[in-house]
């Protein structure tokens, strides 16, 4: 019998959830699962809390190469974990969906700015 390899599917809610709860009830959200993910002693995510916790919350065991590849990608200060807003800049950029509306209301925002400073 054949074995296929299959990806993990992802649905990406980030969009559905600032919908529905708005910019500051979404970075709410976000700064609660930073705090379920993190290091409680450290105060960031590890490796070590990342590969654990994301167990714990039912999000699947990620694999190792997984768990690198995300701490290096939000690690903006190259400390080897994340804090609370490499968190959440690092799930922004992995919504695409989101990324892409952002982009649409910076734009919109900037235009009302030209329009009430005269510009």
């Amino acid at each position: 019998m054949a074995t296929t390899n299959q990806q993990p599917q992802f649905q990406d809610y980030l969009p559905i959830m600032a919908a529905k709860l708005g910019g500051d009830g979404l970075i709410e959200e976000l700064c609660n699962g930073f705090r379920l993910l993190m290091d409680a002693e450290k105060g960031v995510i590890t490796f070590d809390s990342l590969k654990k916790n994301s167990t714990l919350l039912g999000l699947g065991e990620l694999s190792d190469d997984d768990i690198v590849s995300m701490l290096r990608e939000g690690d903006i200060d190259g400390d080897g974990g994340l804090n609370q807003m490499e968190f959440c800049v690092l799930m922004f950029r992995l919504s695409p969906d989101l990324m892409d509306q952002s982009e649409f209301l910076l734009e919109e925002a900037l235009e009302q700015e030209e329009e009430f400073s005269g510009f």
